[in-house]
């Protein structure tokens, strides 16, 4: 699997998956209670995981429907 999105934004993660799911690209968030775990309130990346074959085609969608999480 591979990081196709990192953010801390959680709409922009939920937004992502959602784009993810609409075109029946799996996915999975990983890191999602790392930051309770530690006290740190939000600040680690949540990561947006998906297959390596998926990868370019995840990347191409999220990067035409939300180009300023890739800046």
């Amino acid at each position: 699997m591979k990081a196709v999105l990192k953010t801390t934004n959680p709409v922009l993660l939920n937004f992502a998956a959602n784009v993810l799911e609409q075109e029946g690209i799996g996915h999975a968030v990983f890191d999602e209670n790392a930051s309770i775990m530690d006290g740190s309130a939000g600040f680690l990346p949540r990561r947006l995981m998906v297959l390596d074959e998926d990868f370019e085609a995840a990347e191409r969608l999220l990067k035409a429907a939300a180009p300023e999480a890739f800046l």
